[in-house]
């Protein structure tokens, strides 16, 4: 977005941090999604100063800034989630809130425990097809990008009572694969129940779920059809458009939004990079929301 590049050690005045994870090592298919926080800072540059909607102008409202990527371990998946944890521990330690580019979507679990407080666990407005709260892959293996938010219940970060996950949709493994995140008590709109309410009721059914409290906001793009986000790793016909997310986006202005994250764009399957401007433009609107946050405090 054309903004200065600053070294967490040295960002004492920012109030927002715009941070890239280029791994994908949680990846089950489809891998591409490294090089995502890349691409989407090309397609960045296209984003402008003023919200032609609500009027917003974040960068009169916060002090913003591109605090670069996170050290990541290309081989060594635990490794990566410590140093992206290390990262974020850092940034959540100078008061400032992320807004991070993806990656696969294990990504959002070690900011999450670098940013949760657990006392009062974080509520999640999540979009997407899948709802990543599977517990084993390939036998017994516990991290992937379809598990992050089963471990951050377990852990205590995410309160599943103020967790609303946005389109899922798809083929399951085993019938059981989405019962565990019900029987938590997470609030679950599969696609059949959005296109019936539309995205204004689930917009305000969001607001509703999270309530007062801390809210994280992700985003993984193959919650879209995949005619607007082809280049993701685990695509899922029959979504929403690019318009109805922003319009359920928008209608969070408000909540005590903590952090955010756009995930799973993946460019060797969108060379065109038109996937990419989609999640920068997802993470604009997020930003708008954040930033006038900052203002309001």
């Amino acid at each position: 977005m054309r903004l200065p590049h600053v070294a967490v050690e040295e960002a004492d005045a920012v109030d927002i941090g715009i941070i890239g994870v280029p791994w994908d090592g949680g990846t089950t298919n489809r891998a591409g999604a490294r090089h995502g926080p890349r691409q989407m800072r090309d397609q960045s540059t296209m984003m402008r100063n003023v919200h032609h909607v609500t009027g917003i102008r974040p960068y009169e409202l916060a002090n913003c800034a591109d605090l670069g990527d996170t050290s990541v371990n290309p081989v060594d998946l635990l490794d990566t989630l410590k140093r992206v944890e290390e990262f974020y521990q850092g940034v959540h330690a100078k008061g400032i809130m992320p807004l991070t580019a993806g990656g696969d979507h294990l990504i959002t679990l070690p900011v999450m425990r670098a940013i949760a407080d657990k006392s009062r666990p974080l509520g999640m407005v999540h979009f997407d097809a899948h709802t990543d709260t599977w517990d084993r892959y390939f036998g017994d293996y516990e991290y992937t990008h379809g598990t992050p938010f089963r471990r951050a219940i377990e852990e205590g970060l995410l309160d599943p009572k103020r967790t609303i996950q946005i389109g899922i949709r798809g083929g399951l493994y085993t019938p059981e694969d989405k019962d565990w995140g019900l029987e938590q008590g997470i609030r679950v709109v599969e696609i059949e129940e959005y296109f019936d309410l539309g995205p204004e009721k689930v917009g305000q059914l969001a607001r509703e779920v999270v309530g007062d409290g801390p809210v994280y906001v992700s985003f993984d793009v193959d919650g879209l059809d995949p005619v607007y986000t082809p280049g993701t790793g685990t695509p899922e016909i029959g979504g929403y458009s690019t318009h109805d997310a922003q319009k359920m986006l928008r209608a969070l202005r408000g909540l005590d939004i903590v952090g955010a994250d756009v995930v799973e764009v993946s460019p060797p399957f969108d060379p065109s990079g038109a996937t990419a401007l989609v999640g920068v433009t997802m993470m604009w609107e997020l930003l708008c929301m954040m930033a006038e946050k900052v203002a309001a405090e």
